[in-house]
């Protein structure tokens, strides 16, 4: 009876091991596919278009302009400037969270920042329209609150949860060894929470930002809703309170309507191939940042 037990159990590890290594390998194959899909109907673009119309001012695919530069510092914009707000704030909530906030306070706060990730973004859209929108043209007298700014502010909010949370992983991660040497060698709490446990956290930190960035960059309702949908060029100081399209916008908002097989349909998933590479190049950023920190920390 022993011996049969055994040789179960290892039949059991076997399936749940093979079903474990079919599911990874699908997932990644998964991936594989997406992008192979994606060159099979966006490298035709390249061939119709002329690489340097691509690449103009003007994006106007009823008369065959589909110069993508718009877009691409329309997206660009929008997520710069929502990183920008969206940074400090999650870096000093981290912060408080980890290092400062009682536990039964931070027992609470974390799985509520959790849960705010979880919001559709159709209906942070639809508060941004409603709210955001108006206070923005109200408060800064602009001729439409349908802008950069808007979005962006939607858009640090989607990726607050993202980076409070990586960032207080990171956080959590430092060794308690490093605030006893920093308040046993004189400095006050804030001082060892900024000039010891942050930077040694730094790499966390840059991870955060990071995958702040690549949901940022791939969100389409909530900016779609509320950045006006404009396919200018931002390159004015003001730009940032003047309406934009970003490329998931564009893509969302013309694919129902594209003839299969056109050069208009060709371009949005040239548009696709663009988004596709950019999410995967901050991922993989990403991941080599944390592959780094691990192996630092082994040779430690």
């Amino acid at each position: 009876m022993g011996l049969e037990k055994q040789a179960r159990r290892r039949w059991g590890e076997f399936i749940i091991e093979a079903l474990i290594r079919v599911i990874g390998f699908s997932s990644i194959g998964f991936v594989l596919l997406i992008f192979l899909f994606l060159l099979r109907e966006g490298v035709p673009l390249f061939v119709e278009v002329p690489p340097g119309s691509l690449f103009s001012t003007r994006w106007y695919p009823t008369f065959d302009r589909f110069g993508m530069l718009p877009l691409i510092l329309g997206s660009t914009l929008v997520t710069v400037t929502a990183i920008l707000i969206a940074l400090p704030l999650g870096v000093v909530t981290a912060v408080f969270v980890r290092e400062v906030a009682p536990n039964w306070v931070r027992e609470v706060l974390k799985p509520t920042i959790e849960v705010l990730a979880g919001i559709p973004s159709v209906v942070l859209g639809f508060f941004g329209m409603t709210l955001v929108a108006p206070l923005v043209r109200e408060t800064l007298g602009v001729p439409t609150g349908l802008t950069a700014f808007s979005g962006a502010l939607l858009l640090a909010y989607m990726a607050l949860p993202t980076i409070i949370t990586v960032a207080e992983d990171a956080l959590d991660a430092v060794p308690k060894s490093y605030r006893d040497a920093g308040l046993a060698m004189g400095a006050t709490q804030w001082q060892t929470i900024w000039r010891v446990v942050v930077p040694a956290a730094r790499s966390g930190i840059v991870t955060a930002v990071m995958l702040g960035i690549g949901r940022a960059i791939g969100e389409t309702m909530a900016v779609m809703m509320v950045t006006g949908n404009a396919a200018r060029m931002p390159v004015t100081l003001d730009s940032v309170f003047r309406p934009v399209r970003t490329m998931t916008a564009t893509i969302a908002a013309e694919m129902g309507e594209v003839a299969q097989g056109s050069t208009h349909y060709h371009a949005l998933f040239g548009i696709g191939i663009i988004l596709f590479v950019v999410t995967f190049a901050i991922n993989l950023a990403a991941a080599a940042t944390i592959f780094q920190k691990r192996r630092r920390g082994g040779l430690r």
